[in-house]
């Protein structure tokens, strides 16, 4: 079965000619994002605009009519209008076929997602990094599979934090406020014509959250916003900022994004027959689901039973702060109403998120009330998924040593999100204009070995040229801020030698990951970066969390040491990392540096991004490596 169609409600200050109006379309379906075309015809709109937005809604709000006139008159821009049209119905109507309707044959299915962080584009920043950006390019898998399925998620208006180093080298944090009818977002609207709003019951309260939705492709991610009138003004921030680091604020995000989820996957028409808990954050889903079969006649256990048959979960990471856990007297306040729902005790459903095979007295953990409340679970990676599997075979003390709890599938990426134009064009040339459609498949992977060593150097060259314009315009913009003299300003533009081996680095800036592994052995990096004839040069990138000191110390220390003398312009940090940054990167650096303690690194897919566009990966035995 295909995703039923969602009705929106349409927003935004858009006024197209007639001539033009699928580009309404077009803007609000993020297909735009993974298809480089579609992206030029918006950039031809205006160029200057796009530069600065990179967001066709915003942009197309503030085109002016006489605009219009030129370019309705514009044969190449009428002409690249109508093929961009062509491909987009094209791939909507799935006119090629797809690889769901090649393997299952029934055509029953409807998967449900839910992330707490989508990184679909850096334009909508609901992501803070790794789990996002998997999320973000699950949905466009499944898009381009032709999968049936539904993503849920919270729209924060202010997103995870824009990053700005001061001249110390601290990390300072921004919050944007976001115009969500500026964004690619539309609400969506109920059988009337109404918005779509749902109930979420919060100890002595509900809260209502409004439905945004989000194209995704063939798919729809449906988005949950309480930032809105019908709401008391203290429950108004609570899809404030991503990851918020309050303790209560958290768990109710969490309740939000799994109970308000489900309701809002009803209130759709929509009856999924697969439930993905992507990480422990969309445990409470499972809640809303009990209720549902309580209320449909099922005993409290029966309901259990009856849920976990079609749920599935994906732990990412063995570190403790992935692995969400909550004081046991905040959980059970807000667990009492629902036992009273369910007929069992607090202390019960409490017991479903204890860590310990003997629940009394534990902390909620949403790690553990994911993998006792579905069927099946994975980690993401072989190596990843023995380490976790290890970590909690305990809490199913029937379950024989020699058997897996959690089995290890690796994380993949979105390939055509993420290699540069230069190599997208090789692969169109040496493997077909459906290169997209056949990456799988052993006659892509033996047509790789067609192209050209030399036409491969030429594309990865260019690809570095533009990382290093790049590279420039930021640093550039970075120093002029801390107050640096001309001269130095002036320098810049002799910054990042196209010649010198070109290391990336980039990442969240858990210690963990070991940024600063590189310089351990210091005076012989300086001698490397130094070489006459084999010089290098290493850039970093990367946010840590706000309430992560020693993250962010190691960002200071790295940008301390890009500044001394044997260092300075060998060794960058890019502030702001998003996903714009980590495409620039992957795409442009010779060889892709990554440092984990072994075996924190759950997977690693930026690695996989860099390989995709013919970068080495340098790396320890972590993630999805071994």
């Amino acid at each position: 079965m295909q995703v039923r169609e969602i009705k929106c409600l349409n927003v935004g200050d858009i006024e197209l000619p007639r001539e033009v109006s699928r580009l309404y379309d077009l803007a609000y379906n993020l297909w735009w994002s993974w298809n480089p075309e579609a992206r030029k015809l918006f950039a031809a709109i205006d160029s200057a605009a796009w530069a600065r937005y990179r967001n066709p809604v915003q942009m197309l709000i503030n085109v002016e009519p006489e605009r219009w006139e030129g370019l309705l008159e514009s044969e190449p821009f009428m002409d690249s209008y109508s093929a961009v049209l062509r491909e987009f119905e094209r791939y909507c109507s799935c006119a090629d076929g797809s690889w769901y309707e090649t393997q299952r044959r029934d055509g029953e299915d409807l998967f449900a997602y839910f992330s707490m962080e989508y990184g679909v584009h850096h334009s909508l920043a609901i992501y803070s990094g790794g789990l996002g950006v998997l999320s973000g390019d699950h949905c466009k898998s499944a898009s381009d599979l032709g999968l049936p399925f539904v993503g849920v998620g919270l729209l924060y208006r202010h997103g995870y934090f824009h990053q700005a180093i001061d001249a110390d080298g601290l990390q300072q944090h921004i919050y944007p406020e976001y115009d969500f009818q500026r964004l690619p977002l539309r609400p969506v609207a109920g059988p009337t014509g109404t918005e779509v709003r749902v109930k979420v019951p919060l100890t002595d309260r509900e809260v209502e959250a409004k439905v945004w939705m989000a194209q995704i492709g063939r798919i729809p991610l449906l988005l949950l916003d309480t930032d809105i009138p019908q709401n008391d003004p203290a429950d108004r921030p609570i899809t404030d900022v991503l990851y918020t680091p309050g303790r209560e604020m958290r768990l109710i995000q969490e309740l939000l994004l799994g109970i308000g989820g489900v309701k809002a996957i009803r209130a759709v028409g929509l009856t999924p027959t697969v439930w993905h808990l992507n990480e422990g954050h969309c445990a409470f889903l499972q809640l809303e689901r009990l209720r549902e079969a309580v209320s449909g006649g099922a005993s409290f256990e029966g309901g259990l039973d009856a849920i976990r048959r079609d749920s599935v979960f994906t732990t990412h990471t063995p570190v403790p702060a992935g692995n969400e856990q909550f004081d046991a007297h905040l959980a059970l306040s807000y667990l009492e109403p629902w036992s009273r729902t369910l007929g069992v005790s607090a202390r019960r459903l409490l017991a479903l998120g204890s860590a310990a095979v003997d629940p009394s007295g534990q902390n909620l953990n949403l790690t553990a009330f994911s993998l006792r409340t579905t069927s099946q679970a994975n980690g993401v990676s072989r190596l990843n998924g023995e380490i976790v599997d290890a970590m909690w075979h305990h809490i199913f003390p029937e379950v024989p040593d020699d058997e897996r709890v959690i089995t290890g599938i690796t994380n993949g990426i979105h390939t055509a999100s993420w290699v540069g134009m230069e190599i997208r064009r090789l692969f169109e040339r040496y493997l077909g204009w459906d290169w997209q459609r056949k990456l799988l498949t052993p006659e892509a992977w033996e047509a790789i070995f067609t192209i050209p060593d030399d036409e491969l150097w030429g594309a990865h060259q260019r690809q570095k040229a533009r990382l290093g314009r790049f590279l420039r315009a930021r640093l550039m913009r970075q120093r002029a801020r801390h107050g640096a003299a001309p001269d130095e300003l002036r320098a810049v533009g002799g910054l990042f030698d196209p010649e010198a081996l070109t290391l990336g680095f980039a990442r969240r800036f858990a210690t963990y990951k070991r940024a600063n592994l590189v310089f351990r052995d210091l005076e012989r990096f300086k001698d490397l970066v130094a070489s006459a004839d084999r010089p290098l040069q290493l850039i970093f990138a990367g946010k840590a969390h706000p309430a992560d000191r020693p993250g962010q110390e190691l960002i200071q220390q790295i940008f301390h040491l890009s500044l001394t003398e044997r260092l300075r312009g060998r060794v960058f940090f890019l502030e702001d990392y998003d996903m714009r940054i980590g495409a620039m990167l992957v795409q442009g650096v010779d060889v892709w540096l990554n440092t984990p303690r072994r075996p924190l690194e759950a997977s690693g897919t930026s690695g996989q991004k860099a390989a995709a566009n013919g970068a080495l990966n340098f790396s320890i035995l972590d993630g999805w490596w071994p």
